[in-house]
């Protein structure tokens, strides 16, 4: 039996639950981040629900015998909800291009594929993140048409996501989401030598999961070295509840919450420009100055400061002190700035990393309702 708001289940259609299907793709970075997010965000949904989210973590070209950037933050899921999460990886650790193509590929995206065809057919997982999907198809080592056909045919509530780069048009053709990660270069950043500094903006859906997927890579790489990774979640004009990070930052604190914190500023109502009160004002500076004494006092390995983007843009906030405040982070913190906005603020010189995030599809614009707390 199917409940409302179990898992992700993103969206609504004459109250049917219905699983989308993700596509994040682009040469920029953050596209498993965002899958690790939206896996996390699951999770928090339906972890206090009779029913819980089981997510199935299948992970194309990238075999034993090298580390990736996600490593981590999958084992912070694993072990902190190992009853829910299950892993599969195939391929093998090399690079290679068309023209390196062996046989072992070949049976490694088929072992894939056939993993991830029953997992979806049994309809036990309510999410399935095929990662690396896109490039993998790119290559020619799987059919295209067959797995389009298999994913147009999925059970109604299970939400596939796909990543990687060069996602064939045919599949973008029936997912009904796609953002794309464009990366964005910034010479002073690296003139300086200047590192760990992310920003995630644009008006594409995956920027804030983007950021919980490094709090959950900063909690993993602690746990590896038996050592307390602590992150900071601030986030700005997120006064009320009901917001789409909320079931991800419950499930985070839940199960470490030694490690992670979180405050939020703002009203429960969204500040226009032109239209700011003083409580605006006020609420900005207190969040900022929560903020900038976290990133002073190095205690915190990863600091998400999610919606600062905007609360600059509006004017709530001046953009010298947090400039200064950059400068002078601890080299081993990673600072995590996420949200759309109009005019580029002057610390965006300083990211080593800058994701743009294009929404080229959105399911808001089929006419499928959002659903509060996970889409709003």
């Amino acid at each position: 039996m199917t409940r409302a708001g179990i898992g992700i289940r993103t969206a609504q259609v004459q109250n049917r639950i219905i699983g989308q299907i993700h596509v994040y793709d682009g040469a920029g970075k953050g596209k498993s981040q965002a899958a690790l997010g939206v896996v996390l965000r699951s999770i928090g949904l339906g972890i206090n629900t009779p029913d819980q989210s089981r997510v199935l973590l299948l992970r194309f070209l990238k075999g034993p015998g090298r580390e990736y950037e996600e490593d981590a933050a999958i084992a912070a899921l694993q072990q902190g909800f190992p009853h829910l999460i299950d892993q599969v990886r195939t391929g093998r650790a090399e690079f290679f291009g068309p023209d390196e193509i062996t046989r072992f590929d070949r049976m490694e995206a088929q072992r894939g594929w056939d993993v991830a065809k029953g997992a979806i057919a049994s309809g036990l997982y309510s999410v399935v993140v095929l990662d690396e999907l896109n490039p993998l198809l790119d290559l020619g080592l799987l059919s295209v048409d067959e797995v389009v056909r298999t994913l147009q045919h999925k059970p109604e509530h299970v939400e596939i996501i796909a990543t990687g780069r060069n996602t064939p048009a045919a599949l973008l053709e029936i997912a009904d989401l796609h953002s794309e990660m464009k990366p964005q270069y910034h010479p002073l950043a690296a003139e300086q030598g200047l590192s760990g500094i992310e920003i995630y903006t644009g008006a594409g859906k995956g920027k804030s999961t983007s950021a919980l997927g490094k709090a959950l890579q900063a909690i993993g790489k602690g746990i590896s070295q038996d050592q307390s990774h602590r992150v900071l979640i601030m986030q700005w004009l997120k006064g009320g509840s009901g917001y789409t990070e909320d079931a991800a930052i419950a499930a985070l604190r839940q199960s470490y919450p030694h490690l992670v914190d979180h405050q939020r500023c703002g009203g429960d109502a969204i500040v226009w420009r032109g239209k700011q009160q003083e409580i605006d004002y006020v609420e900005a500076e207190r969040g900022w100055e929560i903020a900038r004494a976290a990133i002073a006092s190095g205690l915190y390995k990863t600091i998400i400061l999610d919606e600062l983007n905007p609360t600059v843009d509006l004017e709530l906030l001046p953009v010298e002190p947090i400039v200064e405040a950059l400068l002078r982070k601890p080299r081993d913190t990673e600072i995590i700035i996420t949200g759309r906005c109009q005019n580029i603020p002057a610390y965006f010189e300083l990211a080593s990393i800058h994701s743009e995030v294009y929404c080229h599809k959105h399911y808001a614009n089929q006419g499928v309702e959002l659903k509060r707390g996970v889409d709003f």
